[in-house]
């Protein structure tokens, strides 16, 4: 793996959680994939619309000047909640990488380094949502997250941070 640099993203930047979102979505069949304009979907955009709000904060993963994944989180408790919404003081997790840099670790580095910048914020905890049959619930699991609410497709994790 080369070496890569976590960082936070810069405002100028703010364009590349598009991309990251529909990263995000987790899905199963690669030769029937959604529309990028699933993004737009007030579910969905929430993650990233109007982003700079005191709370939101993104961390981003780069290799060689390129942004090739990111996390973000931000509190999302308004009339559209989050999928992993907890209440009004929770920052809720994103993560996004593009394929070809997945399972390497990457994902667990920057997940961790969210979690310091968390806890150096004095928040209590953080949540986010995850599809059952993704392969990234051992990883929030490794990391700390607990499944604290079953769905019928998904899981709600939080991690405590105190």
């Amino acid at each position: 793996m080369s070496n890569y640099l976590i960082r936070e993203m810069k405002p100028d930047e703010v364009g590349i959680l598009k991309d990251m979102l529909y990263e995000a979505i987790f899905q199963t069949d690669e030769k029937n994939l959604l529309p990028r304009d699933v993004i737009e979907q007030p579910e969905l955009s929430i993650y990233i619309n109007n982003w700079g709000k005191s709370d939101d904060l993104c961390l981003v993963v780069e290799i060689d000047g390129k942004i090739v994944g990111a996390v973000w989180t931000r509190i999302l408790a308004g009339e559209i909640k989050g999928f992993g919404n907890i209440d009004r003081e929770t920052p809720e997790f994103a993560i996004s990488l593009y394929k070809e840099y997945r399972n390497q670790g990457i994902g667990t580095d920057i997940m961790k380094q969210m979690i310091y910048h968390l806890k150096t914020r004095g928040y209590k905890q953080t949540s986010l949502a995850v599809q059952k049959e993704n392969y990234a619930v051992k990883m929030y699991q490794n990391i700390g997250f607990k499944i604290v609410s079953e769905l019928e497709d998904e899981y709600l994790m939080v991690y405590n941070l105190s």
